[in-house]
C-alpha cells in the first residue's frame, strides 16, 4: 500500500504536539497527513475529542490511517465503533492510562473506563518500559484487548520530545512495516 492511497490522520495527545514532536515532523513529511484539531488541547473532554476524530475520519476522501499518541490513543479507542469501515489501520503510540487515579494531578478527564474490546481495524501499539503515563504491563493488556500488534520500545519514556523523540526514525520504520501489511478495503 502507498501512503498516497490513504488519508493519514495525526491524533495528538494532551497539549497538542509541538513542531519538534515526531507527530508534527511526520505530518510535514507525509503528503496525505493532516492533524485532527481539537478546540481545547489543555482540558480535553471525551465527547468533543471523539466527535472531532469521527468528523475528520468521515471527511476523508480515501481510506484513513490513524497515528495517535497518548490520550489521542484513548480517543481513537473510544471512537473505534463510529469509524469502523473508514479506518484501515491505526498506529497507537504511548497510550496514557486514564484509569489510573491521579494520572496527572489537576486533570479530571472523562476518558474512563478505557474500553477493553477488540478494535474493528488492524492496529499496532508501541509502548515504553519506563513511561510514567502507562505501565508496560498495562500497555500490553491494552494491546491484547484491542487485538493490536504489540511493540516494546524499551526505555523510551513517553515517546515524545521530552524523552528525546523528535524525528523518531525507528517509529517511521515501524509505520512502514505496519503499512506494508495493510490492504485497501480491509477493515
Amino acid at each position: 500500500m502507498r501512503i498516497s492511497d490513504t488519508d493519514i490522520l495525526i491524533v495528538p495527545g494532551l497539549g497538542n504536539s509541538p513542531p519538534e514532536h515526531w507527530q508534527s515532523r511526520w505530518q510535514a513529511k507525509l503528503s496525505t497527513a493532516r492533524r485532527v484539531m481539537q478546540d481545547d488541547w489543555q482540558q480535553p473532554r471525551r465527547e468533543a475529542w471523539v466527535n472531532r476524530l469521527v468528523e475528520d475520519v468521515q471527511a476523508s476522501s480515501r481510506p484513513a490511517i490513524i497515528i495517535a499518541h497518548s490520550i489521542g490513543v484513548i480517543t481513537t479507542v473510544f471512537a473505534a465503533e463510529q469509524i469502523r469501515g473508514h479506518v484501515i489501520g491505526a498506529m497507537l503510540v504511548a497510550p496514557s492510562d486514564w484509569d489510573k487515579p491521579d494520572l496527572i494531578p489537576g486533570y479530571d478527564l472523562d476518558f474512563t473506563p478505557i474500553p477493553m474490546t477488540a478494535l474493528p481495524f488492524p492496529s499496532l501499539l508501541v509502548a515504553s518500559q519506563n513511561d510514567a503515563y502507562c505501565d508496560i504491563n498495562r500497555a500490553s493488556s491494552f494491546a491484547e484487548a484491542w487485538g493490536s500488534e504489540f511493540v516494546d520500545a524499551g526505555d523510551a519514556g513517553h515517546i515524545n520530545v521530552e524523552s528525546g523523540h523528535g524525528p523518531w526514525p525507528e517509529g517511521l520504520l515501524r509505520l512502514a512495516s505496519f503499512l506494508s501489511k495493510l490492504k485497501l478495503g480491509t477493515q
